[in-house]
């Protein structure tokens, strides 16, 4: 009789010990999706493009644009639309982030982009105090208004 009580200890114990195992497991599973929400190259989603394109951005061009900045849990930091005149910026020469530079190249007048731009084409470990905080992976929907 000793045996089987000793048996059973032994299996309470194991269990215990395979519950806190898979506990950990899944809380480590979670904490890594929610890493996973961080993008790590550039994403592009063209939301509308024109039938007709006449002309499309490229290096150099001074594009005119209407945006709205977010956060990966969608604050809002930034838009351009509550003033009313679009942004303006020449593209490629560096006055913007980087993933505002690659990721309007090619876009017609008219056009919607969704970027996701890492923090390295962003505002990289930095951050942008107080709205933008270091490492953040930034989403801008994007209206391209005029392109010069």
């Amino acid at each position: 009789q000793s045996y089987a009580i000793k048996i059973c200890v032994l299996a309470r114990k194991m269990f215990r010990k395979l519950f806190t195992f898979f506990l950990v497991l899944l809380s480590l599973s979670s904490l890594a999706m929610a890493a996973n929400k961080e993008v790590q190259s550039l994403q592009i989603g063209v939301k509308y493009k024109p039938e007709n394109c006449e002309r499309v951005s490229k290096r150099g061009d001074t594009i005119h644009v209407h945006y709205t900045g977010k956060l990966i849990d969608g604050t809002v930091f930034d838009s351009s639309i509550p003033r009313g005149n679009p942004f303006s910026f020449k593209l490629g020469a560096g006055q913007v982030i980087q993933g505002w530079d690659q990721g309007l190249l090619n876009a017609c007048v008219g056009e919607k982009r969704k970027l996701k731009i890492p923090a390295s084409l962003g505002y990289g470990a930095r951050g942008s105090p107080p709205k933008i905080p270091g490492g953040a992976t930034l989403i801008f929907e994007v209206e391209v208004k005029d392109i010069q």
